[in-house]
C-alpha cells in the first residue's frame, strides 16, 4: 500500500476508535436526552441522537430520508477521498492528513448510521442560552480535516499562483 494511503488509513483509525469508544461510553452512562454540566455556562456532556450531518445540519426528526442519503453521500465521499489520495502529491502533508481526518470522521459517523440510523452526539458548548449544536469526535475530525485541506489548497495556490499570473501577463 502506498504511503499516502497508509497515512490516511492510520489517521482514519485514530479517529474511528476514540469516536466509537466515546459514543459507547455516553450511551452506557447517560440516558437519552440527558445532560451533565461540566463547566457551568459553557460546556455540558449530553446524549442526543442526530439524523443529520455534522453539528446537526439537516437534523429533522420529522423526516426519514436522511439515513439513506447520508450513507450514500458517505460512500461517495470515501470513493472520492481514495481518488484524491492516490493522485495527491506525496509531499502534500496537509492534504493527506486532512483527507485522513475527514475519512475517519465520515466512517465514524457511518458506523452509527449503519448500526442505528442515527449518530450519537455528546459535546454541548454554549454561552448563556445560545447552544452550538451538539457534536462528537468524528465531527471534530471532519472539521479539522477540512481546515487542513483548505491550508493545502492555499499553499498550492501560493506555489502556482505567481507562475500562472506570469503566463497570463505574457499572453
Amino acid at each position: 500500500m502506498d504511503q499516502r494511503l497508509k497515512t490516511a488509513a492510520f489517521l482514519a483509525a485514530a479517529i474511528i476508535i476514540p469516536d466509537q469508544i466515546t459514543k459507547s461510553v455516553i450511551q452506557q452512562k447517560f440516558t437519552l436526552w440527558s445532560s451533565q454540566t461540566v463547566i457551568p455556562g459553557f460546556f455540558n456532556l449530553v446524549h442526543v441522537l442526530n439524523k443529520g450531518a455534522a453539528f446537526g445540519f439537516l437534523n429533522r426528526p420529522d423526516s426519514d430520508w436522511q439515513t439513506a442519503f447520508f450513507v450514500a453521500v458517505t460512500c461517495a465521499a470515501v470513493a472520492f477521498i481514495y481518488y484524491l489520495l492516490t493522485t495527491a502529491d506525496q509531499g502534500d502533508r496537509f492534504l493527506i492528513w486532512g483527507l485522513g481526518l475527514i475519512l475517519g470522521g465520515a466512517l465514524g459517523n457511518l458506523v452509527d448510521r449503519l448500526r442505528t440510523g442515527l449518530v450519537v452526539d455528546f459535546l454541548d458548548f454554549y454561552v448563556g442560552q445560545y447552544h452550538w449544536p451538539a457534536f462528537n469526535v468524528a465531527d471534530i475530525a471532519i472539521t479539522c480535516g477540512a481546515f487542513a485541506v483548505l491550508i493545502s489548497m492555499y499553499q498550492q495556490n501560493r506555489r502556482t499562483g505567481p507562475a500562472r499570473r506570469r503566463r497570463r501577463a505574457a499572453l
